[in-house]
């Protein structure tokens, strides 16, 4: 059977096929800010929940330093209490990170597995792509963090050099947070997560760990030994050098990686992959990006935990102000 829709009919449908498509279209932008709004709820009320967080708390103590009532002498740093202020010191920064980590993480794994320049993967980050992949950044970031901070802690205890530390700490939380740092690294490429892949590229993977954290604690020791920086931008420009430094060493286990994670129906032969103009455009960028990142966490840092140490004690504004974000970043998603 055939059914004539008359021109008057096809008039009434498309206006409700229009309002119901942009119905859809609003909700999902509410839906957006909502998980914005949520997210940084989240954050808030998980440094709210953390002892000492603050610069602005009463409770507040140095990290690693145990409380005492006055006229007590103080006590001797305890494990615990290390690794607890760790921890807390970890979360700030996952926080910290977490924001530029969704801007930067998709540049930089673009241009090491899809060989693309700056610009290419620069016109590919859109809004909607971070915010969403901030999302993925800042509960992973959360873990990865304070896991990171706690071993470092608790490898301080034992007698190894800092080197050597930093080859136990790179070959630990590899095998830790390998399926964390996968999940992460599929999201911001925008590919499907397969569980069985998220033990991928193992052995390119904590080879580049390794060799990080060496550098990390070898390049480190050196400069700060020979620079001896005061300031606070002094030490976090040592930093930015020190983290740029260690990803250019590590760069061949990096490249490795990103070899290794090709998806099988797009993978580059061996020779186009480690083209000498890929390999320098990819590590000279990303390891520049990741520098400056952390350098700006360095610096950032102090003051992100005054802001949440000042809305632990001013909740209703703090929530008045995540009210007022989540409209705005809502509003830019629904254009």
């Amino acid at each position: 059977q055939v059914f004539l829709v008359s021109s008057s009919q096809v008039a009434r449908i498309l206006p409700l096929r229009i309002f119901l498509r942009r119905r859809k279209m609003a909700r999902s932008a509410q839906h957006g800010s909502g998980r914005v709004v949520l997210v940084a709820a989240v954050v808030i009320c998980a440094l709210h929940g953390l002892p000492g967080m603050s610069p602005l708390s009463a409770t507040r103590s140095p990290l690693g330093v145990a409380m005492v009532d006055a006229g007590e002498e103080a006590a001797p740093p305890s494990f615990v209490t290390k690794v607890v202020g760790a921890a807390a010191q970890g979360a700030t920064a996952a926080t910290v990170a977490a924001v530029l980590s969704a801007v930067t993480e998709p540049i930089v794994n673009r241009l090491l597995v899809k060989r693309m320049t700056f610009g290419q993967a620069y016109n590919e980050i859109t809004f909607k792509l971070v915010s969403n992949f901030f999302l993925t950044t800042f509960p992973t970031n959360m873990l990865k963090f304070p896991v990171f901070e706690v071993i470092n802690i608790m490898l301080s205890f034992t007698s190894l050099s800092g080197s050597v530390r930093g080859v136990v700490n790179g070959w630990l939380f590899c095998t830790i947070m390998l399926p964390v740092t996968n999940y992460r690294f599929r999201k911001s490429m925008g590919w499907e997560i397969n569980p069985a892949l998220l033990y991928q590229a193992y052995v390119p993977t904590v080879t580049r760990d390794i060799v990080y954290g060496w550098a990390r604690g070898f390049v480190g020791g050196a400069l700060n030994s020979a620079l001896a920086p005061e300031s606070a931008f002094g030490k976090a420009a040592v930093f930015g050098i020190v983290v740029l430094a260690a990803c250019i060493i590590s760069s061949p286990g990096n490249e490795w990686r990103g070899y290794t994670l090709q998806p099988k129906d797009r993978k580059l032969p061996f020779a186009e992959y480690f083209k000498p103009v890929n390999y320098v455009r990819s590590t000279g960028v990303g390891a520049t990006i990741m520098g400056i990142a952390l350098m700006i966490g360095m610096l950032v840092t102090p003051y992100a935990e005054m802001l949440f140490g000042y809305l632990k004690e001013h909740m209703v504004l703090g929530l008045g102000v995540l009210v007022v974000i989540g409209g705005v970043v809502g509003a830019v998603m629904k254009q």
